[in-house]
């Protein structure tokens, strides 16, 4: 169940809830809020009003705005780092990795919470808290798909993170623009036309000193 499913599930005022089943619907609740109104627009108030609790029931569990939004995005940070490292290890054919870290992206963006609006379209990254959330998120993905590539080929460290950080944000960055085309494209067909096209770049590098085909 996510957590926006459990808010809907727990919203009636005046429902006994454990500590963690009450944390989680709060973040359901504060998910919806930030991702209709942004962080600046929304207010403590709208988020207990959305949960079906009262304004001293939330700030048990969060004493502001910020601690909240950040909860959120150590949360969903998280999620998409799970989601890249579990399809780069969903297979050893490079090329069916490269399609499966696209579509992590894919599914990523396209989760009916948008959650991935309060990472890569935040109205709060001046702040330096989040500014340090989205490089990690983005950082952490470069990472594993760099790990393979270093496996992989001849390159040093920092020529497979440079690989790695256009891999990531090629990725992030169509799933993002699909997304925003309202999914004009069937998502594996967009999903397919991205990997073809990144495919054609890294397959260009040997593997250990062995030219790949198609």
């Amino acid at each position: 169940m996510t957590a926006i499913e459990q808010t809907e599930a727990a919203r009636p005022r005046g429902t006994r809830l454990p500590r963690r089943a009450r944390r989680n619907q709060l973040l359901g609740a504060a998910q919806e809020v930030f991702v209709a109104q942004g962080y600046h627009s929304a207010a403590m108030d709208d988020i207990a009003e959305r949960a079906g609790v009262s304004k001293p029931v939330l700030y048990q569990h969060f004493p502001g705005k910020l601690d909240l939004y950040l909860a959120l995005l150590d949360q969903h940070c998280e999620a998409l780092i799970q989601a890249v490292r579990g399809a780069l290890a969903s297979t050893t054919d490079n090329k069916q990795r490269v399609r499966a870290t696209m579509d992590a992206y894919f599914g990523y963006v396209e989760d009916e919470g948008g959650a991935f609006r309060l990472v890569f379209e935040s109205d709060l990254t001046n702040e330096p808290a989040v500014r340090e959330r989205v490089d990690k998120v983005t950082n952490e993905c470069a990472e594993a798909i760099c790990e393979v590539i270093v496996e992989d080929t001849g390159l040093s460290r920092a020529e497979s993170m440079l690989l790695a950080s256009g891999l990531g944000g090629l990725s992030q960055v169509v799933a993002r623009s699909w997304l925003h085309s309202d999914r004009s494209v069937p998502r594996e067909q967009a999903v397919q036309l991205l990997a073809s096209l990144a495919w054609r770049g890294i397959a260009g590098f040997p593997l250990h000193g062995i030219e790949q085909r198609d």
